[in-house]
């Protein structure tokens, strides 16, 4: 089978399964705002519970990272995200999902050299470039005198 590199994309597009974007889309929005209304009603139950704005911010942040981890570490997580697409990115708790999964997968290799080593495979370059970029972009508001 001898084809040229145009009739080979011919052929993959033929035989790609075409996207169903606006469903995906509408799964997405649906997951990552149940995700979010979750979010509001742990916030809610943190200060009904007697804490402050702050400090139920706080713990909200620390509970949706729990359960996030927990549910990574169940295997619910990824079933979710099959599911909901990109709607499961909804930053803490997919941040926390970048961070677990790998630690799960690489824990036969030892905790040092596997779990440790590993668990930021995923998340590392989107703190690496973060920092990066919150840096530059503090540098160039000092430079142009809005900062603060």
């Amino acid at each position: 089978m001898d084809m040229t590199p145009q009739e080979y994309q011919t052929y993959v597009r033929q035989k790609a399964k075409k996207s169903p974007i606006l469903r995906d889309t509408a799964l997405a929005f649906v997951i990552g705002g149940a995700i979010c209304v979750l979010g509001q009603l742990i916030q809610n139950g943190w200060t009904a519970a007697g804490l402050d704005q702050e400090g139920a911010g706080t713990a909200t942040s620390c509970s949706l990272v729990f359960l996030s981890a927990l549910l990574t570490g169940l295997n619910l997580y990824n079933k979710l995200a099959r599911f909901g697409g990109a709607g499961t990115l909804v930053p803490i708790t997919g941040f926390a999902n970048a961070v677990v999964s790998p630690a799960i997968d690489f824990k036969s290799e030892g905790l040092i050299t596997g779990m440790a080593t590993k668990m930021f495979l995923v998340a590392g370059p989107v703190i690496v470039f973060g920092t990066a970029a919150s840096v530059l972009y503090g540098v160039v508001l000092m430079l142009l005198g809005t900062a603060g």
